[in-house]
């Protein structure tokens, strides 16, 4: 059993570590976290589970597989605190947005394992969905493990190269933030037609699961399933076609692509 430590204990640090927890991946004895504020160790402790302590660099050397959970901000200085403990034998694993291989690898020793992920928030309720990479060094069987533990909050995928992070970025990392705001949108234009916003918001919220989940269960192509709904001379034909006359193609590769770009910014 590998002991996995996480430097940082904030909400994604978290998730994760219940999902561990929750499914039995790891025992909550070979867990450890560390958390800045020392006054609330015991409190955050109790919250999780498992021991969690105010020193990095003792989480280091106890630790096989090592979370980098903290701010993008802080990542720098946490992966040259820890450098004299890590060495091959060990696993860095990267939660830190916009901190890319180059910076993992070049702030850690020679031929250090290292994999960057990018998750997302409905992996605090145990459906989110993570893209990785890994560095020079990684070894299959290191993102073989990586992608079952990420499994514990929901799904994950390896992507083929590095710039493809920013795209996973754009389309599950901040994508919450899109579906969200199209399932308030669809809500507000049925309380503008006439129907109470709570029910109207229940329709939008259990549709989009609804969908959702026939959608990965598919055995037929997205195309399909629309044509299946939106039946000819039909009321929902009339909306898809109303979607298409406004370009809504545009606007979504418009969204994806210019956070996509936000991204690559924020890494350089």
């Amino acid at each position: 059993m590998k002991k996995i430590g996480f430097i940082g204990a904030g909400k994604m640090a978290s998730a994760i570590i219940k999902g561990l927890i929750k499914t039995g991946f790891a025992n909550s004895d070979d867990i450890t976290a560390t958390q800045a504020e020392i006054d609330q160790l015991e409190e955050k402790s109790k919250a999780l589970g498992i021991k969690v302590i105010g020193d990095n660099k003792v989480l280091a050397q106890n630790s096989n597989v090592i979370f980098i959970a903290v701010k993008p901000n802080q990542a720098l200085d946490v992966l040259k605190e820890i450098s004299p403990y890590i060495n091959q034998e060990k696993l860095i694993v990267s939660i830190a947005a916009g901190i890319t291989l180059h910076k993992l690898e070049t702030n850690l020793p020679a031929n250090t394992r290292v994999i960057r992920v990018m998750p997302n928030t409905p992996a605090l309720v145990g459906e989110g969905m993570s893209g990785m990479i890994g560095g020079k060094s990684v070894k299959k069987e290191d993102l073989d493990y990586i992608s079952s533990l990420l499994s514990t909050i929901g799904k994950c995928i390896v992507v083929d190269n590095e710039a493809q992070m920013d795209i996973v970025t754009a389309i599950s990392g901040s994508g919450p933030a899109f579906y969200y705001k199209v399932i308030n949108e669809i809500a507000r234009a049925g309380e503008k037609l006439g129907l109470d916003y709570e029910k109207s918001l229940l329709l939008s919220i259990q549709t989009a699961i609804g969908s959702a989940k026939m959608a990965l269960n598919r055995e037929i192509s997205m195309e399909e399933l629309i044509s299946n709904v939106a039946t000819k001379g039909g009321c929902t034909r009339v909306g898809v076609d109303c979607m298409d006359e406004n370009h809504s193609e545009t606007l979504f590769y418009d969204v994806i692509k210019y956070t996509a770009e936000k991204a690559h910014a924020l890494g350089e």
